[in-house]
């Protein structure tokens, strides 16, 4: 992974360390919209490099910007201590590099598409697969989003490759009814049920 950094072919989830996003910093305090402050926390730049644009105050922010801080902060929060650990470290390591490849990372992420940004905040694991699991898990029902990220954050490198080929073949009208499908399987059984998908 180092030599990955020093050479510039940082994986695509340290991108989302280079937006800014809220999940690529701790966040050990609650968000605390009365003081008219963001929390040092989130008012911190992504990188520590005095020379790259602060954010603004929480006071300056429209409605728009408040709502991916909270939606970032959100994200932070779901994360589990592991992955929380490995964007701090990645962080670290990409604040090395010279400000002109931060600032090239920076300019890749915000090329992205915004609906694959927005997966890298479901963290390292998930967001390398997002583009694959988005046709499936891109516009879930308010009451299924809990269950689906509990069941997407379970799954293995592997069955999330899996899950990503059954996203990727599955055709719009269908995807509903296999994530309602997906979703009612016991833990014991999904595994079964992605070996067997995949190989229709």
């Amino acid at each position: 992974m180092t030599n990955d950094v020093r050479r510039g072919r940082m994986p695509m989830w340290l991108l989302c360390l280079c937006a800014g996003a809220a999940v690529a910093q701790p966040l050990p305090a609650p968000l605390d919209e009365t003081t008219g402050a963001l929390p040092s926390e989130l008012a911190a730049p992504a990188l520590s490099t005095p020379t790259l644009e602060a954010p603004r105050p929480w006071a300056e922010l429209d409605a728009a910007a408040r709502e991916d801080v909270r939606a970032r902060y959100a994200a932070w929060q779901a994360l589990d201590p592991a992955a929380r650990e490995r964007i701090r470290q990645a962080r670290t390591r990409l604040a090395t590099l010279p400000l002109d490849q931060q600032r090239a990372l920076r300019t890749r992420f915000d090329a992205m598409d915004r609906l694959h940004r927005t997966g890298w905040r479901l963290g390292p694991q998930l967001g390398r697969q997002y583009p694959a699991l988005q046709p499936l898990f891109g516009y879930v029902a308010p009451e299924q989003r809990a269950r689906a990220l509990a069941l997407l954050q379970s799954l293995d490198e592997q069955q999330l490759a899996q899950l990503a080929v059954i996203s990727q073949r599955s055709a719009p009208q269908d995807r509903p009814a296999l994530r309602d499908e997906l979703l009612a399987l016991a833990p014991s059984a999904r595994a079964a049920w992605l070996r067997a998908r995949v190989g229709r």
